[in-house]
């Protein structure tokens, strides 16, 4: 017969139940093994264990340092993804313009674009974005690096403020919507 299978040995004495090590105790004993690296709690802390051969900048120079180059994503009107441009922040808007037109081309987008000018396009923070960028403004003041380019309109006008104006004025427009649910 078959001893049984129960928490007790045959002499009155509870096994003790050996627990797996889990993976975070497994983790924490080999991270005990390993060589501790000392790293820096600061930024001058990291400044002042660079490589004794190496001249380290002073910490004025690293506050005196500019940007000097962006990476801008341009969306199109109608199409899938941003085109990239890296330029650099003194550059105006226009000149922004100018480079997504060029690379979309390039690029051999779709849609394709029915005007190659740069001219003929202009610049929002958004495709939600009423008013168009001013083309003489420079990309390091605008304080956003996404933007959004349509064909500028052949009235003159804008047509998004001109559609947001006459909805504005028609105070019952949504009463339209009534009769379907009749």
């Amino acid at each position: 017969m078959s001893p049984p299978r129960s928490g007790r040995e045959s002499t009155g004495t509870i096994r003790k139940s050996v627990k797996s090590a889990s993976y975070n105790d497994r983790l924490q004993e080999a991270s005990e093994r390993l060589p501790q690296i000392p790293r820096p709690g600061s930024h001058s802390k990291l400044l002042n264990t660079l490589v004794a051969g190496s001249a380290a900048p002073k910490s004025q120079e690293i506050a005196n340092q500019r940007l000097t180059k962006l990476l801008l994503n341009v969306t199109v009107q109608q199409s899938l993804g941003p085109v990239h441009a890296v330029i650099s922040p003194e550059s105006k808007v226009s000149d922004l313009i100018k480079a997504a037109v060029e690379m979309y081309v390039r690029e051999g987008r779709r849609p394709l674009l029915t005007e190659t000018d740069p001219r003929a396009y202009e610049l929002h923070y958004s495709q939600f974005s009423l008013d168009s960028l001013d083309a003489s403004e420079k990309l390091g003041n605008l304080g956003s690096r996404n933007f959004f380019m349509c064909p500028k309109p052949q009235n003159g006008a804008n047509k998004c403020s001109n559609q947001a104006t006459k909805a504005a004025k028609a105070p019952f427009q949504w009463l339209k919507f009534m009769d379907f649910m009749h």
